[in-house]
């Protein structure tokens, strides 16, 4: 098992900045990729953005391409989500996720999940 635990939500102006982190633990060493979703209500969930643990290559959705970083420090175990230049599009819980097997946009290549936290983007 892997458990994922989110941080960093909060309420922000349009244009603002947050960067969301993803702490993972247990049997971190299955991990072959890491990704974001998100949630606005109503909707349905929505990938974001994902990398590789091992090499760190990434992959964006393309309305956040040029807005948001997705990154991961491996010694500590933890997932991040720079996101600049916010807008009110955004708001939406963030979920982070982990697959076993490939990256991928898809949810259901995702075997683990976090209980995700909320960012609002006032206008």
């Amino acid at each position: 098992q892997v458990q994922l635990v989110e941080s960093g939500g909060g309420l922000v102006q349009a244009g603002g900045s947050l960067r969301l982190s993803c702490a993972a633990s247990g049997r971190t060493f299955s991990v072959y990729a890491m990704g974001w979703f998100r949630q606005a209500p109503g909707k349905e969930r929505e990938y974001v953005a994902a990398i590789t643990w091992s090499d760190s290559s990434t992959n964006y959705v393309d309305s956040v391409k040029g807005r948001f970083t997705i990154s991961r420090i491996k010694a500590k175990n933890t997932l991040y989500m720079q996101m600049n230049s916010l807008k009110p599009e955004d708001t939406a819980v963030y979920y982070c996720a982990a697959a076993q097997r490939r990256i991928s946009q898809y949810k259901d290549d995702y075997d683990y999940w976090g209980q995700g936290t909320q960012v609002t983007v006032s206008s």
